[in-house]
């Protein structure tokens, strides 16, 4: 960019800062999220809380296809990315 655009757009450096910060943030979320580890984790607590009657069994199938959901998502992400994200 040009100075004088650099200068006519100045004021807007606050939101244009914001908004990378978000996107990283947002970024860190789902690598977490889809994390292999961290869904295999979920899931082991989710058997937990079913075989200490926590759950229903029906909770529980719900809840599990929505991790093995996250977990194929991530799997699929990682062969194309390297890195586990749906990126």
């Amino acid at each position: 960019m040009g100075l004088i655009s650099e200068v006519l757009l100045l004021p807007f450096a606050p939101v244009r800062g914001s908004a990378w910060a978000i996107r990283q943030v947002l970024q860190e979320a789902e690598r977490i999220y889809y994390d292999p580890a961290t869904v295999r984790a979920e899931l082991s607590r989710l058997e937990e809380q079913l075989e200490a009657g926590e759950i229903t069994e029906e909770e529980f199938d719900r809840l599990e296809d929505d991790l093995l959901d996250r977990l194929e998502i991530a799997s699929r992400g990682s062969a194309g990315t390297g890195n586990g994200t749906t990126r």
